[in-house]
């Protein structure tokens, strides 16, 4: 088969880390044809959506002393090309958010990929649908309490209420932007009109779960099905667990509870689209969905010695060709 990733720019990607490069190294090993290209290289032409398309070959990490180790050299590139994107069999689409104006015309590109011939992995409509934040409202069995706002009173009285509250921007990615607030804080005034650019702009401000110092469980979902999981834990002074901001990475399990909330989410993922996820679980409860370039690959295969990556490749395969005939 034909993969086309839509990546950030390679050379930043960091080998070692990157879920995106860790399922193009499974495509490989398992045999298909691996092609990369931006959001800056995609473009409609009679209808159809086109792309500047690279081959790439990939020097896999290797696994030494229980860390991932990549060669300076570890990918090479082969020559570009301006091609229709439905002569892959499958597009994913791997661009880190945030989900600027260029991120959302990429998806209207996208929705010209005929579903026919390629499947878009996550679907476009998905993405645009699935807020990172919002999105986990809907499932109000299994989230903390939550409110959205850029009504300076209404947060004031949620803190009260809840005495300490994690307010969130909706646009946010790897822990930026999130703040804990403890009631009587004399900059609360300043902190929500930051946070809320004057009141112009909605935030997320949910409760504060303590299990946080625990861990940010990230669990990851392939077609409806959690396939593996890793607990991301706060360093010290920080309540943010996340691994862009220092949090360390331990083994964790998928619990009971962690299996109520993926069967809770796992329908409606499937409905819209939405094939490879992450979602963070803290203290039992549901706090994200991120739909656009979730990571936790590398972290659960070096912990586990596991092969998530090539499931889900081979969840993609199976995909492709059970829809190939619709």
């Amino acid at each position: 088969m034909k993969f086309l990733f839509i990546i950030d720019d390679i050379a930043s990607l960091d080998p070692t880390h990157d879920s995106s490069v860790a399922m193009m190294e499974a495509a490989q090993l398992l045999s298909h044809d691996v092609y990369i290209t931006t959001i800056e290289r995609l473009s409609v032409v009679k209808g159809r959506g086109y792309a500047h398309v690279s081959p790439v070959s990939l020097k896999p990490v290797q696994k030494i002393d229980n860390h991932w180790y990549a060669e300076r050299d570890w990918y090479r590139l082969g020559d570009w090309a301006f091609v229709p994107m439905d002569s892959f069999d499958a597009v994913l689409m791997r661009k880190d958010p945030p989900v600027t104006s260029a991120y959302l015309y990429a998806t209207y590109i996208l929705d010209l990929v005929d579903p026919q011939k390629t499947k878009v992995i996550n679907s476009p409509r998905g993405i645009r649908a699935a807020n990172e934040k919002m999105y986990a409202l809907q499932f109000t069995s299994v989230i903390p309490d939550t409110i959205v706002s850029q009504d300076k009173e209404i947060i004031r009285e949620f803190l009260r209420e809840k005495k300490t509250v994690v307010i969130k921007p909706l646009g946010g990615k790897a822990g930026e932007g999130i703040l804990l607030l403890h009631e009587g804080d004399k900059n609360f005034n300043s902190l929500v009109e930051i946070s809320t650019k004057q009141g112009r702009e909605p935030i997320m401000v949910q409760e504060y779960l303590p299990a946080a110092q625990q861990g940010d469980k990230r669990i990851i979902i392939v077609n409806g099905r959690p396939v593996g999981a890793v607990n991301r834990i706060p360093t010290k002074g920080e309540f943010r667990g996340n691994m862009a901001v220092g949090g360390t990475v331990a083994p964790t399990e998928i619990t009971p509870r962690d299996w109520e909330i993926c069967h809770t989410v796992g329908p409606q993922l499937l409905q819209d689209g939405l094939f490879f996820v992450g979602i963070d679980v803290i203290g039992g409860y549901l706090t994200e969905v991120n739909v656009t370039s979730p990571t936790g690959i590398r972290e659960i295969d070096l912990l586990y010695n596991s092969t998530v990556a090539q499931t889900t490749i081979l969840e993609i395969e199976r995909f492709c060709r059970s829809h190939s005939h619709l």
